[in-house]
């Protein structure tokens, strides 16, 4: 069991995804790009003020406890232009982040963060930033294809090179709290669900060098969660490789008795796992959830599914720009 300090409340606002959608309505607790612009006083919508997708995932957090704030950047999305572009139209102001998290080791959630580390410390006075990260993050990756070839993927940031870039790198198997006590990040992800297969298809370079192994399990994935007084936990799970069944149940394991109230980010329903959406419908149904925030990779057959099985009420898709008050 670990302890996780309850929160006032919990914002999270979407820097990066795949999509982006200023017109479709939201519900309460959701804020959309175009409603910050209103908010921010913009009199004249057009194309300089708004946003970009990209395949990719960025998600800045923020968490509350009486006077105390803290906030954590998850992920920096795949290239610098989308998330810098997205930064500054949303008028962020990322000296407030205190930590960054990198959910996996996959180019399109850690492309830009170099640049997202220069960003920050011009704003923090050039203090060092906690950068949690896993050791498996670091390995090569590719996909083997049909014909049997590999095709590589860009590596994500090196240890040297985030620490040149006043990272300060804990790098760790094991579950971390963060920031008084308010943020957990976990470990590596049990699979028990039984019908998850991670990434199929994934491989990455053995030890020598000189060749690659299957890596399906993408073992290095670790989600992000908190915990809102009145509420329950909210669990950030990036691309959810692990299967977001296989994740909401280590998270309720970790924190026995207190309910899960939200999942947010990426479900990886597409490609390959197309053929367990509807498995993976069923098991999210057990965990009674009052907020699904899917998006990235999650994929439209299986934001179709998801919103026919839990409706409005439940599902609220993410999307550049939006933010989500819990």
């Amino acid at each position: 069991m670990v302890e996780l300090v309850p929160v006032d409340g919990l914002d999270i606002q979407v820097l990066v995804d795949n999509a982006t959608d200023i017109l479709s309505t939201t519900p309460a607790g959701v804020e959309s790009e175009y409603a910050s612009f209103a908010r921010r006083g913009f009199r004249t919508t057009g194309g300089r003020c708004l946003c970009c997708a990209v395949h990719g995932l960025s998600l800045l957090v923020t968490a509350c406890r009486g006077d105390v704030r803290h906030t954590v950047l998850f992920d920096s999305g795949p290239e610098e232009y989308a998330f810098e572009r997205n930064v500054t139209r949303l008028g962020v102001d990322l000296g407030a982040v205190e930590s960054i998290v990198l959910s996996h080791g996959h180019w399109d959630h850690a492309g830009a963060m170099l640049l997202a580390l220069n960003m920050i410390r011009s704003r923090n006075g050039g203090r060092e930033v906690p950068y949690y990260a896993h050791p498996g993050m670091f390995r090569t990756r590719g996909v083997r294809l049909p014909d049997g070839t590999v095709r590589p993927m860009e590596d994500v940031p090196s240890v040297a090179a985030l620490e040149a870039f006043g990272a300060k790198v804990v790098s760790t198997t094991e579950p971390q709290i963060l920031l008084d006590g308010m943020f957990l990040v976990s470990g590596e992800i049990p699979r028990v669900s039984g019908f998850e297969p991670g990434y199929p298809g994934q491989v990455r370079r053995t030890e020598d060098g000189e060749g690659w192994e299957p890596d399906p399990l993408v073992i290095d994935e670790r989600f992000l969660a908190a915990h809102v007084a009145g509420k329950g936990l909210v669990v950030l799970s990036a691309c959810s490789h692990a299967g977001i069944v296989n994740v909401l149940i280590h998270a309720q394991k970790l924190f026995p008795g207190v309910p899960l109230h939200a999942a947010v980010g990426g479900l990886h329903l597409s490609g390959a796992n197309e053929s367990i959406i509807p498995q993976t419908i069923e098991g999210l149904r057990a965990f009674g959830l009052a907020r699904i925030a899917a998006g990235h990779c999650t994929g439209w057959r299986a934001m179709t599914a998801l919103a026919n099985a839990f409706g409005d009420r439940v599902l609220a898709p993410t999307a550049v720009g939006k933010r989500f008050s819990f």
